[in-house]
């Protein structure tokens, strides 16, 4: 059983099905979500994806002649830095391209079932019985599987069933972000051009794509993340990056937010856990370890490790717990490198104070020099490395 429906959740069920397992997935919404926001595909993540037949079909949607600006409140611009330019090799697309292909490559024998959701687990050495409950009939049921694999997200069900009651494994970065797409280029640029306002302890940045119109982020610091839910989230929004006068870029995105049909506010959190499974049961992905966006590596990570998972299970047939365990193993080491990623990124995304504004200025200046951009090439070659590395052919 693989509770979860997106990327970490529709890859195990095609990885498992292909090594040999019946596969039931549940999902609590009513139907599979659609659509989502920007992210980065790293090599660790396209490697998997291609070994499971569907890497061609996630749209590379970097926008060409892109420029990419810094701007200020005042509506000043210089050339600056797009994510492409700090993340080469990475493919530029949205989630919902992932998903999508992912989905599609799924086999008619994997068995999903939405309005669905596991209510207890209670396993054995042999099994696991999970009860189950259709959220349309409010009905239940009891099932047993040999496997369950969580891939619920960041609040994940299986997680507080099979790992709770123990201390919180979610750690909070005490930062908040907002997503949401535009429905037109923004006023005064191109439909390709990339912007950044990074300020001391908030950023917004404007994702332009191909064929579609930008999406936007807003990231903020905050020292109380449970206020920020109190209100609505373009008040939280107004009220982070004011009181100065917002000028009419950031003014014209605030609006935007306000009217946009849709949109993603959260806070950043990371999910640290000193073991992935217990028993028959096994956490992938958000639900795992949750690298935040900071890192660039959700997407990825959860690919590579649903993929890993599969080689394991293959590679041990038999012996379920000696799968995970070689599983949890090999992965741990690059897991544990971008949860640290996650965290020394966020200051070029999103400086937490001045001192990080001034050393992002810094760098970025820096990286325009052909003698230092080199240097700092050099420097972010381990960094390159891990988010290209293919885990399971590694194993």
């Amino acid at each position: 059983m693989v509770v979860g429906l997106g990327i970490s959740g529709i890859t195990s069920a095609l990885r498992l099905h292909r090594a040999g397992w019946d596969v039931v997935v549940l999902e609590k919404a009513p139907e599979r979500r659609r659509g989502g926001y920007f992210l980065a595909l790293f090599g660790a993540g396209l490697a998997a994806a291609e070994r499971l037949g569907f890497a061609d079909a996630v749209s590379n949607r970097v926008a060409p002649e892109s420029v990419s600006y810094d701007v200020d409140r005042t509506g000043r611009r210089r050339r600056g830095v797009g994510y492409a330019d700090v993340f080469p090799g990475s493919r530029l697309t949205v989630r919902g391209d992932i998903e999508d292909a992912a989905f599609t490559a799924l086999p008619d024998e994997v068995e999903i079932r939405y309005s669905t959701v596991p209510i207890a687990l209670d396993q054995d050495l042999d099994g696991v019985d999970v009860e189950i409950r259709d959220l349309t009939t409010e009905t239940t049921s009891v099932e047993r599987f040999d496997l369950v694999v969580g891939a619920d997200g960041l609040r994940s069900t299986v997680r507080r069933l099979a790992f709770e009651p123990e201390p919180s494994p979610i750690r909070r970065l005490n930062y908040m972000i907002a997503v949401y797409s535009l429905p037109e280029p923004v006023p005064g640029y191109r439909p390709q051009d990339g912007l950044t306002m990074a300020e001391a302890g908030r950023s917004v940045w404007v994702f332009p794509f191909a064929d579609r119109p930008p999406s936007v982020l807003f990231s903020y610091r905050t020292d109380d993340v449970d206020a920020e839910f109190t209100r609505p989230a373009i008040d939280s929004l107004r009220a982070a990056y004011g009181a100065e006068p917002t000028g009419s870029t950031l003014g014209w995105l605030l609006d935007q937010f306000e009217k946009a049909p849709d949109h993603l506010f959260d806070s950043t959190e990371q999910v640290h856990l000193d073991h992935w499974y217990r028993g028959r049961v096994v956490l992938v992905g958000d639900a795992a370890w949750c690298l935040t966006l900071y890192s660039g590596m959700g997407a990825s990570a959860g690919l590579a490790g649903a993929d890993l998972l599969g080689t394991m299970l293959e590679r041990h047939p038999h012996d379920v717990p000696r799968a995970l365990q070689d599983w949890e193993d090999h992965l741990r080491p690059f897991i544990d490198y971008h949860l640290g990623s996650g965290v020394s990124q966020r200051g070029f995304l999103t400086p937490g104070n001045r001192a990080e504004l001034l050393l992002r200025s810094v760098m970025i200046r820096l990286g325009r020099l052909p003698i230092a951009g080199r240097l700092l090439a050099k420097t972010r070659a381990k960094s390159t490395r891990m988010k290209s590395l293919d885990i399971a052919a590694a194993a």
